[in-house]
């Protein structure tokens, strides 16, 4: 994979990345996320899990890496991974984000697997950990889906914080979730603090199903911000292992397209996201090898087969849900 600049930041991507969500905890809503671990929760063989995982992204020639506060021990097992491949700064790029804490315990079921809190004590407290475990690493920080309800767009002492940040040397960014991605994106395309813009990069929510945020995202895009798409494959329902009986229609169309270029279902997913012209890096959330095997063949498809992507892409348009409809049906997936 060949690097490329995200937006006017200073930092260098790969079109795939590698996001740690369902690598550094037990629980995680992706569709048969259980099997992907084997049931297996100890604590040092899920780090040699992800580890694992991870050197499958490192030889694909994966060079972004994306973690959370909130993913378990995501941060602790990437910043080992890095400490013991002796992969130097300057080598890979890695985001994390902040705002949100991981509560379950350690547990698959838990009454709460992460609390949300933008305020200023927490981004302290978290910018602390995040640094403790990534050290120089650590070049993108983002806040965990900001929305409107949090008020942490209008936190004066939060943006200032975030601005100290800026200016001793991480990317500042965020990321987005819910129908109205879009207007909270558009809202932080203004907001500068000493004289610079504060936010250089965001992580959406773009895939065959979900579209809403992509006028925005051509928007922020266009006026030099780093575009990272999260959840390419909708928490696995663009994947074989959707069998719901009301995605049927869906998935009959999505396997013809795929047959036809004798790809699978989440290659096609994927190279589909790639294929747009305002894409940064698409995380890949894969939690095992032969996953990330067929994620990764998605670059090849939307850079080799483009005559034959475009000729499909329009006819997968009819897979594109309703905003509400789509964000309430992730909202009812089950943790496992």
């Amino acid at each position: 994979m060949k690097l490329r600049p995200l937006g006017n930041t200073h930092l260098s991507v790969t079109p795939l990345g590698l996001g740690l969500a369902a690598l550094g905890r037990p629980g995680y809503i992706n569709l048969g996320h259980s099997a992907d671990l084997g049931h297996d929760y100890d604590v040092a063989a899920m780090a040699a899990h992800a580890h694992a995982v991870l050197d499958a992204a490192w030889a694909a020639g994966i060079r972004y890496f994306d973690a959370a506060r909130s993913y378990g021990r995501a941060e602790e097992f990437l910043g080992s991974w890095l400490r013991a491949r002796g992969i130097a700064p300057e080598a890979v790029t890695v985001g994390s984000k902040w705002g949100y804490t991981y509560t379950a315990g350690w547990q698959v079921t838990a009454d709460k697997h992460e609390v949300k809190d933008h305020s200023l004590p927490v981004l302290r407290r978290q910018t602390v950990e995040s640094l403790a475990h990534l050290d120089r690493h650590l070049k993108l920080y983002q806040i965990h889906s900001a929305t409107f309800d949090s008020g942490v767009l209008d936190n004066g002492d939060v943006l200032a914080e975030l601005a100290r940040l800026r200016d001793e040397g991480l990317v500042i960014g965020l990321s987005l979730s819910g129908p109205n991605q879009g207007d909270v994106l558009r809202r932080t395309l203004d907001i500068d603090v000493g004289g610079a813009p504060l936010f250089r990069a965001v992580q959406a929510t773009w895939n065959l199903l979900a579209q809403e945020a992509g006028p925005a995202l051509a928007e922020a895009h266009a006026r030099g911000m780093g575009i990272i798409v999260k959840e390419a494959l909708a928490n696995g329902r663009l994947t074989d292992r959707n069998t719901a009986p009301e995605f049927a229609a869906s998935r009959r169309l999505l396997r013809q397209a795929a047959e036809d270029g004798g790809i699978a279902v989440d290659t096609l997913a994927l190279a589909a996201v790639l294929a747009q012209p305002w894409v940064g890096v698409v995380l890949s959330g894969a939690a095992r090898v032969e996953h990330l095997a067929s994620n990764a063949a998605a670059v090849a498809v939307a850079t080799e087969r483009t005559a034959w992507l475009a000729e499909w892409l329009p006819r997968l348009n009819a897979l594109v849900e309703p905003a509400e409809s789509y964000w309430q049906q992730r909202a009812a997936l089950a943790w496992n």
